[in-house]
């Protein structure tokens, strides 16, 4: 039945995307979006699913990968526009004198937002909502404190710390080369042949993924494969379709069109993601939930920033970096900050329920301050806010770093069967 209705929710956008059909732009994003969000459903199962061919850690970097394939469609249709309108008019993206949003800052407004999103939202939904069900359980106290990871999940905080230090040398950039994107999706192979190397497990599967596990070997995973190649055609004739539709919108209801593609779009992309991490949490696989989480942004800090430059520069047919101007300095610099931030939260592997309220209220911070901030100073928000992230970030390192330095052990040297017993 859930399977049948994800795949139910996504007719309507289909039709419009293989029809051509043309409805009122806000009308046409939410069907789009919802197809979006029911493919995503889909593909979060079926990763769910190849765990019982896969080992633990592998098959958690496949859902992670897996579960931000809509981000990574709807990011890539910006990226690619912007490449083909920075050859047309340069630098700027846009034509002399246009009142549009260039779809170069478009791009990085999307990545940044879904980053954000991702770490300020769901960590500390995850977090949150675990404490809750805990107590609400009567469990023991200690358990109150927060989420713990295993010590196999010292891997991808490992390469993502090494990621988002390597992040932080962005905003001084003018562009993201394609020297980033061989850094960046370099780091991401090593972290995936690392996690590779995880001794197979037992999931614990549920719903529609434990149907999907049960079948025999040739069933399952010729279902799992159909599943797959159905979702992700879904993607394809969607994507760029709810990309054009949230942009329309933003223009017709006289709502910033940099506003719905970095806060509403990734909502509708990282939802299914978000409530299958909720749901573990709701089931007490607190660990299953947050690690899922920490590898999904892994994926989105090195493969997903890593790709873009490359997308933009077959679209632009040049080895021209994707352009950065002042404003989305700002905003890469507060999403790298946000994420050393996270980083230092979790070296011991543990993040309490006051750590999830600092993250998620820093989160909530921003748009605080942009509301009340006069017009004048607006942005300011952004900088200040990156202070207040990396200060945090360097105070609870020094506290921490003695963990610091077995996170770094473990996560690049201890072999990962050591790491499993």
């Amino acid at each position: 039945m859930p399977l049948a209705g994800a795949a139910a929710v996504t007719a309507p956008g289909v039709y419009l995307g293989v029809t051509g059909t043309h409805l009122s732009p806000p009308l046409a994003a939410l069907l789009f979006g919802v197809a979006v969000v029911g493919a995503a459903f889909v593909l979060s199962w079926v990763a769910e699913a190849v765990q019982v061919d896969i080992s633990p850690g592998l098959a958690i970097t496949v859902l992670a990968l897996i579960a931000v394939l809509p981000e990574y469609a709807v990011d890539f249709v910006f990226a690619y526009e912007g490449g083909h309108a920075f050859a047309e008019h340069g630098p700027a993206c846009v034509p002399p004198g246009s009142t549009d949003e260039s779809s170069c800052g478009l791009a990085l407004a999307n990545m940044t937002g879904a980053n954000r999103i991702l770490v300020g939202v769901g960590w500390a939904a995850v977090v949150l909502l675990a404490a809750w069900r805990i107590r609400r359980n009567g469990q023991d106290k200690p358990r109150k404190a927060g989420v713990t990871l295993e010590r196999t999940d010292a891997v991808p905080l490992a390469f993502l710390g090494v990621a988002t230090l390597y992040s932080l040398t962005l905003p001084l950039r003018h562009s993201i080369t394609l020297i980033d994107a061989i850094v960046l999706v370099g780091i991401f192979i090593l972290y995936a042949v690392r996690v590779a190397k995880a001794p197979p497990g037992d999931p614990d599967l549920e719903g529609v993924a434990k149907v999907l596990g049960e079948q025999p070997k040739v069933r399952r995973r010729l279902a799992c494969a159909g599943l797959f190649a159905f979702a992700a055609a879904v993607i394809l004739l969607v994507a760029e379709n709810f990309a054009h539709a949230l942009v329309e919108t933003g223009t017709q209801v006289g709502i910033s069109q940099f506003f719905l593609v970095q806060w509403l779009a990734p909502l509708a992309s990282e939802a299914p993601e978000l409530l299958v991490a909720c749901l573990y949490a709701w089931r007490l696989k607190t660990t299953d939930a947050l690690a899922t989480l920490v590898s999904s942004k892994v994926n989105q800090w090195t493969l997903l920033v890593g790709t873009l430059p490359i997308v933009f520069a077959v679209a632009s047919g040049s080895t021209s970096g994707l352009p950065i101007d002042a404003a989305q300095r700002e905003e890469l610099l507060l999403t790298a900050a946000q994420s050393l931030f996270a980083v230092s939260l979790l070296l011991s592997l543990t993040i309490t329920v006051r750590g999830a309220l600092v993250l998620f209220g820093l989160f909530v911070a921003q748009f605080v301050l942009a509301g009340v901030l006069p017009e004048s100073v607006k942005g300011v928000e952004l900088v200040a806010l990156s202070i207040a992230y990396l200060g945090a970030a360097v105070v609870v390192t020094v506290r921490s770093r003695r963990d610091l330095i077995t996170l770094a052990r473990d996560g690049f040297r201890t072999p990962y069967r050591d790491l499993a017993d």
